[in-house]
């Protein structure tokens, strides 16, 4: 149970950490833009393999599609609510970071984060060890969010203070996320387990496209495909060798 939240506590850290980078070091926007499309790869490959394909083989292609597109399509409301709230930029580190709001931001940021960390707690009772490609890929998703927000809440006038502490809450979101995955869905139905292990991805799935896409492309260019690919590529080999 502990194993659950402490590995939700890893990836929901990374938040923090590139919050931290934010406040104390000026990274180009292009390396936020390599990680950003980094990260998209390798989220591509662990939403395939760990959450999708996984259902699929667990629950069958009903409870699948049904878990994906509600995923998708929960995310996509949401996302649309905080967006008209501020949030629409809360991964962009530019301009138009600074005109978002800083508390659409943080709830922007939990959305992405919640689906990702129950699905970490879940896959402790499916496997019996958590799935590293999961959390490698949460966690080097989250670093290029917390340097952009963080970026934005600054120009927005935010305190160090305030916007540490909003982080920490949401590492601490993260981290009983992670435990409530593993805690309430024990003894959960293999079509239960496949339908929520779809739901988050088709989550994570609307969120790359919607958020972390367009950053990559936008700050590093027509080698966003390339860096992309890589990490996919290291998903694969994560998924080979895990």
């Amino acid at each position: 149970m502990w194993h659950a939240a402490m590995w939700g506590a890893v990836s929901g850290s990374a938040v923090l950490l590139g919050s931290l980078v934010a406040m104390f070091f000026s990274l180009p926007k292009k390396v936020i833009g390599f990680i950003m499309a980094f990260g998209t790869g390798v989220l591509i490959g662990a939403a395939s393999y760990e959450l999708i394909g996984e259902a699929v083989r667990t629950g069958g292609i009903n409870s699948t599609a049904i878990g994906f597109l509600s995923g998708a399509a929960v995310f996509t409301i949401f996302d649309y609510i905080v967006s008209k709230k501020g949030a629409s930029h809360r991964k962009r580190s530019g301009t138009q970071a600074a005109e978002s709001a800083g508390i659409a931001l943080f709830i922007g940021t939990i959305i992405d984060a919640v689906p990702e960390s129950i699905m970490i707690g879940a896959s402790l009772l499916e496997q019996e060890t958590v799935s590293f490609l999961l959390v490698v890929a949460i966690f080097i998703s989250n670093i290029p969010e917390g340097l952009s927000s963080t970026a934005g809440m600054r120009k927005n006038g935010y305190s160090k203070t305030k916007i540490t502490v909003m982080w920490l809450a949401v590492l601490a979101i993260s981290t009983f996320a992670s435990w409530s995955g593993f805690f309430f869905l024990d003894g959960a139905s293999d079509a239960l387990m496949a339908g929520i292990s779809a739901f988050a991805g088709g989550g994570i799935i609307a969120m790359i496209a919607s958020t972390m896409m367009p950053e990559a492309f936008e700050e590093s260019g027509p080698i966003t495909g390339l860096v992309t690919a890589l990490g996919l590529l290291a998903s694969i080999i994560l998924n080979h060798f895990a």
